[in-house]
């Protein structure tokens, strides 16, 4: 019996499809949004791996995977994202059914912490604000346009992860002081990964510079709201390259218009991409960009990859090293063995 794969034909480097197609006892369908949805459905009727596009405004709704989609898919086994997020896949939904949730953690590390960085010196020393200025033929003089260094500065990580880590790599050679917070994690853990560990308020008052990193979950919805901003050091930026919805845009605005906070860079948002007239996009302090930090060649190459030999591996009976839901690993093996023996 050949395990069945199927995934949407979002943009996804050929080397996912290449490498499943190469397996023997694999067959892959890749199924289009504009597709006969009852037809569609027949395939999810066997698939035993969902492979999802990790980005929730670029998948159809009645794509994702919930209640609704499990109770008409009773074969899965796996729900895989794309990349490290998994926002359109309702993590409980599929741990009561005992469906395994996989991601592509540390795909992209390089490329985010590469973009965090690019963010904070495109807003400190306005590279952005003097681009917009020269386009618009509207220079004053160069004074008019300076910025600030940013060594010296104390940078604070919310989420040390695979990219919070490798941001605290990067500050640290910018000659930045790093706290970082991050509650799974321990002092020893964080540590280790290149900051002092601090309790989120402590993040807050303390820092020059606040970097999100962190997953989009019930507790980290609106994580960073108005008393969060009002907490910040005054002429403190704001920066997140995690998910939208972990800080409210309109209290941002506020803070940013009010002159608390001295600039912003925004990678996400809470719709993607934002509305032309969003408030934020009106501010000359906030360099703005369409959630493109984790989407380099090398990015997208690594999370194929990543996921194809995870799925194949998992597919085999092997234990998948990048589980959101481990607790699920002994119930798939034992579906899995009533399937395939």
């Amino acid at each position: 019996m050949k395990k069945q794969v199927v995934r949407f034909d979002f943009w996804l480097n050929p080397v996912f499809d290449q490498h499943l197609k190469g397996v023997a006892d694999i067959d892959l369908t890749v199924c289009r949004y504009t597709d006969d949805e009852k037809k569609t459905l027949e395939v999810f009727n066997k698939a035993h791996v969902y492979h999802i596009c990790a980005a929730r405004d670029e998948v159809p709704p009645q794509w994702w995977v919930n209640e609704d989609l499990l109770k008409k898919s009773p074969n899965l086994l796996c729900a895989s994202a794309s990349g490290a997020g998994y926002d359109p896949i309702d993590l409980a939904a599929c741990t009561r059914n005992g469906v395994l949730v996989v991601n592509q953690s540390s795909c992209n590390a390089d490329s985010v912490a590469e973009h965090a960085m690019g963010l904070l010196l495109s807003v400190k020393h306005r590279i952005t604000a003097c681009d917009r200025i020269m386009r618009a033929n509207a220079y004053t003089t160069r004074e008019d346009l300076m910025g600030n260094e940013i060594r010296g500065l104390t940078l604070g990580i919310v989420g040390m992860g695979n990219i919070g880590r490798r941001v605290a790599q990067l500050a640290k050679a910018f000659g930045m002081t790093i706290i970082g917070h991050d509650p799974f994690l321990s002092d020893e853990e964080i540590q280790a990964r290149g900051a002092k560990s601090v309790s989120f308020n402590e993040l807050l008052t303390q820092a020059d510079v606040i970097t999100v990193h962190c997953p989009r979950s019930p507790e980290t919805l609106n994580y960073f709201g108005a008393e969060q901003y009002r907490a910040m050091k005054k002429g403190a930026v704001f920066m997140s390259t995690a998910r939208g919805g972990i800080h409210d845009e309109k209290a941002l605005y506020e803070a940013l218009r009010d002159g608390h906070l001295s600039g912003a860079g925004l990678d996400v948002w809470s719709v993607e991409p934002p509305a032309q007239d969003n408030p934020l996009l009106s501010l000359p302090n906030v360099t703005a960009t369409y959630h493109i930090a984790g989407v380099t060649h090398e990015a997208r190459r690594n999370a194929a990859s990543m996921a194809a030999e995870q799925i194949e591996g998992m597919l085999k009976g092997q234990r998948a090293p990048r589980m959101a839901n481990p607790e699920v690993w002994p119930v798939f093996v034992e579906r899995h063995k009533k399937m395939f023996g």
